[in-house]
């Protein structure tokens, strides 16, 4: 770890490990600070994100802020948030949606990366993907069963496990209303704690 951190983001956004498996070319999408006080680890950017180089910067992102209770300038501010996907380039789409993110992406960057975020006062895990890197054996048999465990992931390691913020999850909000009942204001007391720490 001898880079400065501004190195290694440029070596990030440089990164063309998995060049031969992304449909639409590398195109590394993150944001980080040695100063961030949440940092978001997600699975991979969509589409638009990898057409815009802006992480969450869709429909998933809309809501995402929503749920957080941040507002487009708090959330783009890399001194306050650090948004760290499991892959940060667009993996391609599949039968379902977009494809896993790449299995280099993580492994290559993550150790390097998330020992520097030293401010982070809470971590979110965004998906499946996110929560298997992050949460590993101590989380549930389906995200539905880690997500209902959040309090004790949230008390452990202070990591909040959450469901993507995709519109194609609304069936499964409107199938787990304590989601917005009891998860949702613990969250955003907790990022505004984090936030103004």
């Amino acid at each position: 770890m001898s880079d400065s951190f501004d190195a290694l983001m440029a070596r990030i956004r440089a990164c063309r490990i998995c060049e031969a498996f992304l449909p639409l070319g590398p195109r590394p999408v993150l944001q980080a600070s040695p100063r961030s006080r949440l940092l978001i680890v997600s699975q991979a950017p969509g589409r638009k994100v990898h057409e815009t180089g802006i992480p969450f910067n869709d429909p998933s992102g809309d809501r995402l802020r929503d749920w957080l209770g941040i507002d487009k300038a708090a959330f783009y501010d890399p001194e306050r948030v650090a948004i760290v996907p499991m892959g940060f380039c667009f993996p391609g789409t599949g039968k379902s949606g977009d494809l896993p993110p790449r299995p280099e992406c993580a492994p290559q960057w993550h150790p390097q990366l998330l020992p520097r975020l030293k401010q982070v006062q809470l971590t979110l895990a965004i998906g499946q993907y996110a929560q298997a890197g992050l949460l590993k054996e101590a989380r549930g048999a389906t995200l539905t069963d880690t997500v209902r465990d959040w309090r004790r992931h949230l008390d452990a390691r202070a990591i909040l496990p959450l469901p993507h913020p995709s519109p194609r999850n609304r069936l499964w909000l409107a199938r787990n209303p304590w989601f917005e009942q009891d998860l949702l204001p613990e969250l955003q007391r907790r990022v505004a704690a984090a936030l103004n720490a």
